[in-house]
């Protein structure tokens, strides 16, 4: 088996052998000459807002956005509607059980798929064809009369989710100016914690029919919404779509602004990955393939083994037992300070940089989960009724805040903002696939085996999450790179 790079030994040949299967066009495909005067004479002082190359990418970021808060919505949907759909329906808990982590298996199912259909038909193009599974399983969760169409749907759902997740950091990381891809990349992570936090607040006060219903607007929105975007200038200059690489730069970088020296590196890296056609396993070995694999496939690894969603499972039954009588709302509230910590790293990301966020990030996880494993070992010792357990259970909700603070801080996005930097252009739609699909089985298996490891031992749960925070802390130290203020193309080289 191989990595395949597709190429012609000739430009022509080339763009005849690599013309995508769908190619999304946009408005403002155009000459760069007398026809960016005309054009900018025609929309007058609204031509502004384009010209900055910080707006630009912004708002086409802002655009993409809508597929994770798809992502969030879908991952906290069951969360609010157990108790009505269980109801409704006539299911089992277990019946129910497997309706949620059926989205995970679904995502599995696109994460396989999403490299490959990001790198045939396109960034853009790839979230056109995840955005459909997402509104025909939002459908058809809506319409659901028993178990079959809930299930089908919430496999369509993780589908969509599984492309989403891989194709929206690699989009983000591949328009962004250098010195604006960590706060613009970040904002994968904000939009899935908003996405999760509007799906525990509507889910409060609205039927999981009508919830479902409105889970179909992100997607919806967001098909017509790539039309007015630019696709990612790296994969057109890859595909030898070169009139539309320049064009589709020069909007994201601003009509003002001299693109040749960015435009020349890409066109350097882009031809520098041709020059070898196949990438055998055993090439893998070398240094230039095997340490961002590592990298990029480890964090987002130990990204999920530190235990997010088994923790967040158990949530509710510690917040009753800090004496919380409306469990619903501090889950709500959990979700809100996900998307003000979220909201800090995006800030700081391209300030304070990678590596010292992911440091500080898991040794508060490592902390928190320490405070947490103590306290649960402790509390074994205490009857429920005396005034020390009451102050423990106090203590473990905060120590579960700071937890999910300090892993939104950094752990929740930077591993994704990471693996979309460091992979290289050659291997990136097929290693990019593998590092999305380690993430979601992780995820999912945690899942699974949260509860079983909860009724064996509350304390060593979380024991074992803070010895693997021990070892992602350490790992981070040895291995990752510092990517602030590097173009894709120098990070990827330093590898080599």
């Amino acid at each position: 088996m191989s990595f395949r790079e597709e190429s012609g030994s000739e430009d022509g040949g080339r763009s005849e052998l690599k013309k995508p299967f769908l190619h999304t066009g946009s408005w403002y495909r155009m000459g760069m000459g007398s026809r960016q005067s005309s054009l900018m004479e025609k929309m007058g002082s609204s031509a502004s807002v384009i010209r900055d190359s910080s707006i630009s990418a912004f708002l086409c970021t802002l655009i993409v956005a809508l597929g994770p808060i798809q992502f969030g919505f879908t991952a906290g949907f069951s969360s609010p509607t157990q108790e009505s759909i269980i109801s409704d329906l006539s299911l089992s808990l277990s019946e129910f059980s497997l309706f949620g982590s059926l989205s995970n298996v679904g995502a599995m199912v696109g994460a396989i798929a999403s490299g490959q259909i990001a790198e045939y038909i396109g960034r853009k193009g790839s979230l056109m064809i995840a955005s459909i599974p997402n509104i025909i399983g939002w459908l058809a969760i809506s319409f659901a009369k028993d178990y079959s169409f809930l299930y089908m749907g919430r496999l369509l759902e993780g589908f969509g989710v599984g492309v989403i997740s891989y194709t929206v950091p690699v989009y983000i990381a591949e328009i962004a100016p250098q010195n604006m891809r960590g706060a613009l990349g970040s904002v994968n992570q904000l939009s899935v914690t908003i996405g999760i936090m509007f799906a525990y607040l509507l889910g409060m006060f609205v039927p999981w029919r009508l919830l479902a219903v409105i889970g179909i607007l992100p997607c919806t929105v967001l098909i017509p919404g790539l039309f007015f975007i630019p696709e990612s200038p790296r994969w057109l200059a890859k595909m030898g779509m070169m009139e539309d690489f320049e064009s589709s730069l020069q909007v994201l970088r601003g009509f003002d602004t001299d693109i040749t020296a960015e435009a020349n590196e890409i066109k350097r890296a882009v031809a520098s990955s041709r020059r070898r056609t196949t990438i055998r396993f055993a090439d893998l070995k070398q240094k230039r393939y095997s340490v961002p694999l590592m990298i990029g496939i480890g964090l987002l690894v130990l990204q999920q083994l530190s235990g997010i969603n088994g923790i967040l499972f158990y949530a509710g039954s510690i917040f009753k037992a800090a004496g919380l009588t409306n469990s619903d709302l501090a889950t709500c509230g959990l979700g809100a300070i996900q998307v003000v910590a979220t909201g800090i790293t995006t800030w700081l990301l391209d300030k304070a940089g990678r590596r010292i966020l992911l440091m500080v990030s898991t040794a508060g996880m490592t902390l928190s989960l320490l405070v947490v494993a103590v306290v649960f070992f402790l509390k074994g010792t205490q009857s429920e009724d005396s005034d020390l357990y009451f102050i423990l259970s106090i203590l473990s909700l905060v120590a579960l805040v700071a937890y999910v603070i300090s892993f939104s801080l950094g752990l929740g996005a930077i591993p994704w903002i990471i693996m979309s930097e460091i992979l290289p252009v050659n291997i990136k739609s097929l290693a990019g696939s593998v590092a999305t699909l380690a993430n979601w089985l992780t995820s999912w298996l945690i899942t699974m085996t949260a509860t079983l490891m909860l009724n064996w031992s509350t304390g060593g749960t979380f024991t074992a999450y803070m010895i693997v925070s021990v070892f992602t802390l350490v790992f981070v130290i040895l291995w990752v790179p510092e990517t602030k203020g590097r173009t894709l193309e120098e990070i990827q080289w330093s590898f080599r």
